[in-house]
């Protein structure tokens, strides 16, 4: 029988999740596929309880849906319960046939993995600029807290929402000093110039020529990252290194992230490798539209 396994947003035509994870069912020789699927918010319920049923794998979940799917879940594990976000649902059936689903969250894995394996380097007592404060910038405020970043400044348009995202996390801040700053604020120039690490976790720059911010303050020395991976080099990225920055786009995190889900439903290893070349043809396919 194959076994489903999905991915839910809503816009989801820029997703290039189903080509790594069929590639990976193939070359791991497991029986499964994988969809996008376009889900409105309204239809988030009715579309979960579609699937809660024994032959579903699990499904992975982009923006807008990261924190409201919650609501919809069993239970909520791990750095999906501390970030009060999740990105990957897996589906299990008990001893009487009941279909449960868990929510976690594979991008603090992603997130670390991306830094550690392309860049060498961690949060790790770096001043952190970070740009959003929805469910992927919760990711990665986490792991800014859980590996001991000395300041964390979360940029937000609407700033309530990053001050309840400091306020989610205040349970593992420990010493990382922690501040909403509103998107407008005259001081953001100032702090983009004293961040040793810029993080861009908003859509702003999918598949288009819009940058967050001017990178012209960023120091030098700094690191510039951009979670988004299509393109693979955005324009921040792009006017950020014509700067000398050093640039790290997301599509790392985008390849551990969906491993560690692949992994947690097949409970087999998965192939990075392959799943990274698939990833990066759908990419050149794209591009080439």
């Amino acid at each position: 029988m194959t076994r489903r396994a999905y991915v839910i947003g809503h816009p989801i035509a820029h997703s290039i999740s189903a080509a790594m994870h069929n590639a990976a069912f193939a070359a791991v020789g497991f029986d499964g596929r994988y969809e996008a699927v376009d889900v409105e918010p309204e239809a988030l319920g009715a579309w979960v309880e579609k699937v809660r049923r024994a032959e579903t794998l699990g499904f992975n979940v982009t923006i807008p849906h990261k924190e409201t799917i919650t609501r919809h879940l069993d239970r909520v594990e791990g750095d999906g319960q501390l970030t009060g976000a999740v990105n990957a649902v897996i589906v299990e059936s008990d001893a009487r046939g009941q279909v449960h689903l868990t929510g976690t969250n594979t991008d603090t894995l992603g997130f670390r993995r991306l830094l550690s394996e392309e860049e060498g380097c961690s949060l790790e007592d770096q001043r952190v600029l970070l740009l959003g404060a929805g469910g992927a910038a919760r990711a990665v405020a986490l792991v800014a807290l859980q590996d001991g970043a000395r300041e964390l400044w979360v940029v937000n348009r609407h700033v309530e929402r990053a001050d309840r995202l400091i306020a989610d996390l205040q349970q593992v801040r420990q010493g990382t000093a922690t501040e909403a700053v509103a998107w407008h604020e005259n001081r953001l120039e100032a702090l983009l110039g004293s961040a040793t690490v810029v993080i861009n976790a908003t859509p702003i720059g999918l598949a288009s020529t819009e940058m967050p911010v001017d990178p012209s303050p960023v120091q030098a020395s700094a690191l510039v990252v951009d979670l988004i991976y299509n393109p693979l080099k955005t324009a921040l990225l792009r006017a950020a290194a014509e700067r000398g920055v050093t640039v790290l786009g997301g599509l790392g995190m985008l390849v551990h992230q969906a491993a560690a889900a692949f992994e947690r439903w097949t409970e087999a290893e998965a192939p990075i490798g392959v799943m990274r070349s698939a990833a990066e043809a759908a990419l050149k396919e794209r591009t080439q539209r």
